[in-house]
């Protein structure tokens, strides 16, 4: 079996190899028919050809989608990674320090303030992080040899829009390995509807301009259909013969059938008594680790990111800054 074995690994890592090298070859011809598409869909061909020039595949990035952390690491490894304590302290002196801003914007767009902060800090680490990956390099990256490459080329057609409409800062745009921009690491199609202008000077500028940042983040979470009369969830406890079959995003009851179950708050208390409300119970490192009920602006936090983990993640970090803004 081993004298077997050999020579056809080797072959097989020759036709790998070789798939690798045709569709690195077939880079330009995919480049030369996006072109024609995107000038079809009005961009101008000056715009593609100067976004483009230099522009190959960047390895790095397949592996980084192939690594991504909500894949590989359990609740307990994310939560102490992404809501960090040094996080929360951040979060909450940013807060207090543009408190009368934020809750400016969460008037405007009914969104509780601290979840606009949560989400600043968790997806670009209060503006420290915005990524140094080529935008444009990225996404063509992905949508030429990546998951999802339908996806990817329409943000790539976006982002192209974006730089022929003079939206993005001057020269070659930079984000994450995956496209996202700015402090509030929008996807382009993102960006180019529902970035906003929060100050009034007539730039969308989520890169460094806090008044658009904030209100950016508050309107596109109310435009995915955010409720400012309800909060995310809260974590609870379990009784010990709790049947792990009800957990999961596909079981849905009100409060009240979850307190008949035995599900009370983590201090013991029952649950709160609002009997319109819906819950889903979530364990997501298993019945031994930490209990959560979630409500309706969970799944719209999920919109933002598909991710139960990082949802449980702007939940956890919201209600670390909440007291910093009362």
């Amino acid at each position: 079996m081993r004298l077997t074995s050999v020579p056809f690994l080797t072959a097989v890592t020759v036709m790998v190899l070789q798939a690798s090298t045709a569709q690195a070859q077939n880079f330009p011809s995919w480049v030369a028919e996006l072109r024609t598409e995107a000038i079809d869909s009005g961009i101008s061909a000056r715009t593609f050809d100067a976004a483009f020039e230099s522009v190959s595949p960047l390895p790095y990035v397949l592996t980084a989608q192939r690594r991504q952390p909500e894949s590989r690491l359990t609740w307990a490894q994310y939560r102490d990674r992404v809501v960090s304590f040094d996080r929360q302290l951040r979060g909450r002196e940013l807060a207090a320090q543009h408190a009368t801003q934020l809750h400016e914007v969460a008037r405007r767009y009914g969104v509780q303030a601290r979840f606009i902060v949560a989400l600043w800090g968790i997806e670009s680490d209060f503006g420290r992080n915005l990524g140094d990956v080529p935008s444009v390099a990225a996404l063509a990256t992905l949508a030429h040899g990546g998951r999802r490459r339908d996806y990817f080329r329409r943000e790539l057609i976006n982002l192209l829009h974006a730089i022929d409409d003079g939206l993005t800062p001057a020269g070659r745009v930079s984000g994450s390995w995956a496209g996202a921009l700015g402090q509030c690491q929008f996807m382009p199609s993102n960006y180019r509807h529902y970035a906003v202008d929060g100050d009034g000077d007539g730039r969308r500028d989520i890169w460094g301009t806090q008044a658009d940042i904030f209100a950016s983040i508050a309107h596109f979470l109310s435009r995915l259909g955010w409720n400012d009369e309800q909060t995310w969830g809260r974590a609870v406890q379990i009784p010990a013969d709790f049947d792990e079959r009800l957990a999961g995003l596909d079981v849905r009851m009100r409060l009240a059938r979850w307190q008949e179950l035995g599900v009370r708050r983590l201090d013991g208390r029952d649950l709160p008594r609002r009997p319109n409300l819906w819950a889903n119970l979530l364990l997501p490192d298993g019945p031994r680790g930490e209990a959560y009920l979630v409500y309706d602006d969970f799944h719209t936090t999920m919109k933002w990111n598909r991710s139960t983990h990082f949802a449980l993640a702007v939940g956890v970090l919201s209600n670390a800054i909440s007291p910093a803004l009362r």
